[in-house]
């Protein structure tokens, strides 16, 4: 049961746009299917080679066997693509972003009943994981509706998937921080000790690179009084407890943006967001995020 490994310019075709729609580089994200698929078929699928006759025509469907938010059908879809060739038959029955509920079809897929199986793992490994991002956005932008603050995500993500999986939060209802060390500064407390005081380090990144968004981060009200004389409009409050995080907010008074970084549960979500604060800052979003159960049934017949 060979693969059909379709070439990138006939994939573009069907789906550069909308990888690209979603914030996704189409030929980097062709690449880390190419790798998937290399690291789970190096040679053949002896299984589906072995059981299912090489002419055989199947339809299967990919269904979520439990509530959540989708994210990934573009990715799971190059994949069956990339596979099976750009003439399989694909039809989604929900978008990204979508809530399902367990049972519902996410897509539909018809091609040669082998290589749909091939691709198999591959699509549901990107399909769930990234859902399992969105879901887990949506329980904690759930937890802090009508508060006015926002649940962002943060550099802890997987190797190679951060452009995914960023995408899969905002599916999920949540924001972006910075996706790279390029993007703009976040002055942390080693930074804050090699300069020596938040506002020496400040001033270090404004002077040298005047045209980045700054932020920094704080463990006392003492250093964000500071950072607000000198005109920081961004600040990360560290590990604060809720009752010091009102006081920062009132502090501030409209100033700066405010962010609430440490210590967060999602049981704690919406008291910190009464707290007035502009943004949750929530590493779990990509780290510790569980799949959402997907599975793929081949139709009977």
């Amino acid at each position: 049961m060979t693969i059909a490994r379709t070439a990138y310019d006939a994939l573009a075709v069907a789906l550069r746009t909308e990888l690209e729609d979603c914030g996704l580089d189409a030929r980097s994200t062709y690449d880390a299917v190419m790798r998937a698929l290399a690291e789970d078929v190096p040679g053949e699928d002896v299984t589906s080679a072995a059981t299912i006759p090489p002419d055989a025509v199947a339809t299967a469907d990919v269904v979520a066997r439990a509530d959540g938010v989708v994210a990934g059908l573009p990715v799971a879809e190059l994949v069956f693509r990339y596979v099976a060739g750009v003439h399989v038959d694909i039809a989604r029955r929900v978008a990204d972003g979508d809530r399902v509920a367990r049972g519902d079809v996410l897509l539909s897929v018809t091609g040669p009943t082998g290589l749909l199986l091939t691709a198999e793992r591959t699509a549901l490994n990107y399909l769930c994981h990234l859902s399992g991002v969105a879901t887990t956005t949506a329980r904690w932008v759930d937890a802090v509706s009508g508060t006015g603050a926002r649940i962002r995500d943060s550099r802890k993500t997987i190797p190679g998937f951060r452009l995914m999986e960023k995408y899969a939060v905002r599916c999920g209802g949540g924001v972006n921080h910075r996706t790279s060390l390029s993007d703009e500064a976040l002055i942390k407390d080693n930074h804050v000790l090699g300069a020596g005081g938040v506002v020496a380090a400040y001033f270090a990144v404004m002077a040298r690179y005047p045209t980045l968004p700054i932020q920094v981060e704080v463990t006392t009200l003492d250093q964000l009084r500071e950072l607000l004389e000198v005109g920081a409009d961004q600040v990360l409050l560290d590990n604060m407890s809720t009752e010091q995080m009102a006081e920062a907010v009132r502090i501030t008074n409209g100033r700066a943006i405010l962010e609430a970084s440490g210590g967060l549960s999602l049981d704690r979500a919406r008291e910190v967001a009464e707290t007035g604060v502009d943004f949750l800052a929530v590493g779990a979003l990509t780290h510790s995020a569980p799949v959402l159960d997907i599975a793929m049934d081949l139709r009977e017949g």
